[in-house]
């Protein structure tokens, strides 16, 4: 399983359509995370001020109908990630079927994520 940030407002909303966020079309692809630790710490150095609630999708890569590649994050992984991760981009729109589930970020008292939360 992959993940994805789900900022509200970010992207189709229509369920019956691939979800293609802003970052597909300006950066060519959409940003992943290899797991639930990596992608807390994604959320804690770039949305920690995103509407909430913030949710994430759980993707399964083996459903997903675009290229998925896995490549080093430019200029260098966020705090609280190891040197040399590598991240998965999905060089095309994510078709619904490979979401397995929406998952709510759980936030602490000072703000910072702490984990993810089934919503289903």
């Amino acid at each position: 399983m992959i993940y994805h940030a789900l900022v509200p407002g970010d992207g189709n909303a229509r369920s019956d359509r691939p979800y293609a966020p802003p970052s597909l079309a300006e950066d060519g692809f959409i940003h992943c995370s290899p797991d639930e630790s990596t992608t807390l710490a994604v959320i804690n150095a770039f949305y920690r001020n995103a509407p909430r609630p913030l949710r994430v999708l759980v993707l399964d890569e083996d459903r997903l109908e675009a290229e998925l590649r896995w490549e080093a994050a430019t200029p260098a992984p966020p705090p609280g990630v190891a040197e040399g991760t590598l991240f998965p981009h999905v060089f095309g729109p994510i078709n619904r079927d490979a979401v397995e589930r929406v998952e709510e970020v759980q936030w602490d008292e000072g703000n910072r994520a702490v984990c993810l939360r089934r919503t289903d």
